[in-house]
């Protein structure tokens, strides 16, 4: 959310059943607000985006596509937490209900 001024820093939580990616304000607050179904996505590493900078994504993005054919985008922290997102959500897609 610093480098690109449309995003925004969200916390987001991993569950499998059901197969859901949830989004939280990071400021608190109990409630997501919104979720990505998981079930039959798929989550690949974006090395770069069209409209972007070099300096703005670092190689830390990965794209989600829902069934429903919804692209996300979202930035990892580092390129090793990245991938460890792209492997937990491509299990939880394989796996979850």
């Amino acid at each position: 959310g610093h480098l690109r001024k449309n995003w925004k820093v969200r916390k987001f939580v991993l569950r499998d059943d059901p197969a859901y990616l949830h989004y939280y304000d990071p400021a608190g607050g109990e409630e997501p607000l919104g979720a990505i179904h998981l079930r039959g996505c798929v989550v690949t590493a974006v090395e770069d985006m069209p409209d972007s900078k070099k300096y703005d994504v670092d190689n830390i993005l990965f794209e989600i596509i829902t069934a429903n054919d919804i692209h996300y985008y979202l930035q990892a922290a580092s390129s090793t937490e990245r991938t460890e997102w792209i492997r937990a959500i491509q299990a939880v897609a394989r796996t979850g209900k």
